[in-house]
């Protein structure tokens, strides 16, 4: 089977009804983000930067995958798909995709406040209180602004193995993800789509400026015939 990788942005949630960060009615809107996406915040008031990813937990119950992630999931029929997602939802995982490394964390896990190890499931509320089995205070496992992104290391080896690379759901604005198009083969296929990618990309051959969904419904054709 030839290798699919996909790196996957906000763009691909924000059809299923996740609010992204960045854009125009997005999550930062109503938060400044050293107050609840970095260490620092945290340290300063750590109730505000629980309850803002409660709020984010407590919202993946109520929304689904959408057509873009069940396509992607269908792909493994044809293709050794490996999923890198910028997003910390599990979207990717509900619509059975089964290789998904998440680049910034997950909001369905957390760790101890001391160490980016010893991650546990995490599906309800985040408190003051909530500690491991050592009693140390446990904090969302998301990577914040300032931290290492310890899954570059896998992710650039996944990239780097690529026949096809699709960017999907994503500005290409945040790295160090965006910079994983740098370590792909000279020989891999490259597919972008996201209706927000900067000029930058237009001039590029397979290069849809539309939303995910109706990308990934192109997209399926298109790679079914490469196999």
């Amino acid at each position: 089977m030839k290798k699919l990788v996909v790196l996957s942005g906000a763009g691909i949630s924000a059809e299923s009804g996740v609010k992204t960060f960045r854009d125009a009615g997005g999550l930062w809107e109503n938060y400044r983000i050293e107050d609840v996406a970095s260490p620092e915040g945290f340290a300063r008031n750590p109730k505000l930067v629980l309850d803002f990813y409660n709020a984010r937990r407590r919202q993946l119950k109520n929304v689904e995958p959408n057509e873009a992630h069940f396509l992607l999931a269908d792909l493994e029929r044809y293709f050794d798909v490996a999923i890198i997602t910028q997003n910390v939802d599990d979207l990717h995982e509900r619509a059975g995709s089964s290789q998904v490394l998440h680049l910034h964390g997950e909001l369905k896990k957390a760790r101890a406040v001391n160490s980016e190890n010893a991650i546990i499931p995490w599906t309800e509320d985040l408190n003051l209180g909530d500690v491991n089995s050592e009693g140390v205070q446990l904090r969302p496992h998301i990577v914040w602004f300032g931290e290492n992104v310890t899954a570059m290391e896998n992710a650039v080896e996944i990239a780097a193995a690529a026949d096809f690379f699709v960017v999907i759901g994503t500005s290409m604005q945040v790295y160090p993800a965006a910079g994983l198009i740098h370590y792909i083969p000279e020989k891999c296929k490259v597919y972008l789509i996201d209706p927000h990618l900067e000029n930058d990309f237009v001039h590029h051959s397979n290069f849809y400026k539309i939303p995910a969904t109706d990308g990934m419904r192109k997209l399926a054709e298109i790679l079914k015939n490469e196999m």
